[in-house]
Formats: structure tokens, C-alpha cells, sequence
């Protein structure tokens, strides 16, 4: 369980969104939605620790991350628009070395999931040698074999084809019916079952506006 309580992130001492409270428990899918620079993403980038100006509580499992990062940190997997591949190495490479530091079987089938997210073929070539787009897909991969109960996605659903996104908002409706929890921002309409949205509302100078 995800458990926020008045919490809004702070740039140049100003609330970027108006405080919420909000519980997120197994099996949930969130949406996080609202205007541009409503602090969406900075919102999410705050949950995993990238981001430290915010206030509220902010507990996972009953407990502050703040007084437990380390054990909630080894909980999650987050997803950002930096998809956090290293381009001298091949996909097989950067996907084995995900799978062990997340303690994964070693007998994960690499080209198995590349093929899910649309890279068959593409498991021995560089990183270097691929799109932006075919980065952002090999990070997605993670999802199809990281046991994390919690995953934070950042448009997790730029740069793939209309196949491509019906496999992952089912592989996301999966984690969350076996207990684990989603919370993502998207700018594209959600087929998933299920999800409920929270809209943060944007702060500007003078006051509050939706």
C-alpha cells in the first residue's frame, strides 16, 4: 500500500499542484493526469527519490520512505523518458544485468521478451546502434520479468505500435490482478480495466487554479 497525505512537490518554493491525499493499494492501476507543468512527472520522479523538494507523507507499506528508501527502492521498478539503457551494451546484455539485480532466474528467455516489445532479432546488436524509440522498448522490457510490486511509468506507451500497446496495458492489468500496483501518466486513452485517475491541479502565482 502507497499512502499519501497532503502531498504536493515544491519548485522555487511554490507548490506545483495542490496537496492530495490519496491511497493506493494491491491491485491498483492509477492514472496521473492533469495540465501541462501540472508536475506530473516530477511527481513520479519524487515517489522513486529523483526529485527530493516535495511535502506531505508519503508511506509505503505503513512506514515514511523517507526512513526506509533503501527497502522501498529494491520494491520498485521505475520507468522515466530516459529509458536507462547503456548503449555500449547489447540488449540481451542490458536486460541480463537488470534481471540479476533484481535476482531473476537465469533462465529468463531475453529474446522471448524482445520479441513482446517488438525487437526480435535485435537481442546481440549494440544499443548504440538503435533508435530512441528501440531503447525506450528494450527498458519496457524490464516489465515483462521484474518482480517488483510496484511500477512507475512515465509515459510508458511512447514509441510503440497499436499491437505493442494492447500487449502492455494487458501485461499491466496482469501485475495488478496479481497483486501489484501501477501508478503511470500517459497522453494516450487507457483500454485498461479498472484504472482510476487522480488529476492534480495546477498551482499559479496568486492561487490555486484547476
Amino acid at each position: 500500500m502507497l499512502q499519501l497525505r497532503q502531498f504536493t512537490c515544491v519548485r522555487d518554493d511554490e507548490p506545483l499542484f495542490i496537496p492530495f491525499d490519496t491511497t493506493i493499494e494491491a491491485g491498483d492501476i492509477v492514472q496521473i493526469a492533469g495540465p501541462n507543468g501540472a508536475g506530473k512527472t516530477t511527481l513520479l520522479r519524487s515517489l522513486c527519490g529523483l526529485y527530493d523538494s516535495y511535502e506531505g507523507e508519503c508511506d509505503w507499506q505503513g512506514t515514511a520512505i523517507r526512513r526506509s528508501r533503501e527497502a522501498f527502492l529494491s520494491q520498485l521498478l521505475y520507468f522515466g523518458h530516459h529509458p536507462g539503457v547503456k548503449k555500449s551494451l547489447t540488449a540481451r546484455e542490458n536486460l541480463e544485468w537488470f534481471a540479476g539485480i533484481k535476482g531473476v532466474n537465469s533462465t529468463f528467455d531475453v529474446d522471448a521478451v524482445l520479441a513482446l516489445v517488438g525487437l526480435a532479432g535485435y537481442a546481440d546488436i549494440p544499443c548504440q546502434q538503435m533508435s530512441a524509440g528501440q531503447h525506450r522498448r528494450v527498458g519496457l522490457a524490464r516489465l515483462y520479468f521484474d518482480p517488483s510490486p510496484l511500477w512507475i511509468l512515465d509515459e510508458p506507451f511512447t514509441a510503440i505500435d497499436r499491437q505493442g500497446v494492447a500487449r502492455l496495458e494487458s501485461l499491466l492489468e496482469s501485475h495488478a490482478q496479481k497483486g501489484g500496483i501501477v501508478i503511470l501518466t500517459t497522453h494516450q486513452p487507457l483500454s485498461l480495466e479498472g484504472y482510476r485517475t487522480i488529476n492534480l491541479e495546477k498551482y499559479e502565482e496568486g492561487g490555486y487554479v484547476s
